[in-house]
């Protein structure tokens, strides 16, 4: 099969956080990638660590069974001294075991790479990543919020580098 007539790829990308999980859903089976969702998982702040990471497993699995993506992109987190480094790194994993008990690769992506896969800098800021996004998919309005149009970003580099 060529990449011609290769089915259309659905590619998730994920911003990950506990109070908030980025995602953007993207179809490349055309001459450009075209938006199909994105938007922000929430959790329930006045819940515990523990029933917020059940909620944000059961989100995404509606996300998967309703899209059914082929690949997945997810952030890399940037470490640094926060006071919800820990959490979010938590939420991280279990997005990436979600990802895997559906079959779904995943692509893990820095933010460096990602801005210069998009921007053509690695330290391009926000605002440059998304313009790229819009030209990209073809937006006239930018996706919203920052967390999906980030999760955007990462769905299209991970599409940029197959």
């Amino acid at each position: 099969m060529t990449a011609a007539t290769a089915p259309p790829t659905r590619i998730i990308g994920i911003d990950p956080g506990l109070a908030r999980v980025g995602y953007g859903l993207i179809d490349t089976g055309g001459p450009r990638p075209s938006l199909l969702d994105c938007g922000i998982l929430r959790t329930d702040p006045g819940r515990s660590d523990g029933e917020r990471l059940v909620e944000i497993a059961a989100d995404l699995r509606q996300l998967i069974r309703r899209w059914r993506p082929q690949l997945a992109a997810v952030e890399t987190f940037f470490f640094h001294r926060s006071s919800t480094t820990i959490s979010v790194v938590q939420a991280r994993g279990v997005l990436v075991m979600t990802l895997a008990r559906f079959g779904i690769p995943v692509v893990e992506l820095a933010p460096m790479r990602i801005k210069l896969a998009l921007a053509g800098s690695g330290h391009a800021d926000k605002g440059e990543v998304l313009v790229a996004v819009m030209r990209e998919l073809q937006l006239s309005d930018p996706p919203r919020p920052d967390d999906a149009a980030d999760a955007l970003a990462a769905a299209l580099t991970a599409w940029f580098q197959r």
